[in-house]
């Protein structure tokens, strides 16, 4: 059973919401991959040309793949943010994409990029475990 829609305000509110976002994680996964630590190649040596202890090394091999891992995660709620900017263009957002039905308003304001109603998710997330 379908339930109502979001009016054109309430529409016009969560674009604003998820395009903020938008922005905020663009210019993270930017700064992640501008960042010494974000970079791809290994440094093992120092300022000096010294080559850096075996512990330091792997430091920063650990602070490069934890930024990746970062950025990763960062692009795939990115891509969830452009699904969402895509479904209100499309007038279906606030649809479970699992039982059809409304996601809360709650929902939606805490995480506007969200697929499913609570609901489905617990249900999904059972599921997983």
């Amino acid at each position: 059973m379908m339930q109502k829609k979001f009016d054109k305000k309430k529409l016009e509110f969560f674009k604003k919401l998820l395009l903020k976002l938008k922005e905020d994680f663009v210019r993270d996964i930017n700064n992640i991959s501008q960042s010494p630590n974000g970079g791809v190649g290994s440094e093992s040596r120092d300022a000096s040309g010294h080559v850096q202890h075996m512990a330091d090394v792997a430091t920063d091999l650990y602070d490069r793949e934890f930024s990746l891992g970062l950025a990763s995660n960062e692009r795939e709620v990115l891509y969830r943010v452009d699904l969402a900017l895509k479904k209100i263009e499309d007038k279906t957002y606030g649809t479970c994409t699992e039982c059809d039905k409304s996601i809360s308003e709650a929902r939606l304001k805490a995480i506007p990029y969200a697929e499913t109603c609570l609901k489905c998710q617990e249900r999904i997330e059972s599921e997983k475990r």
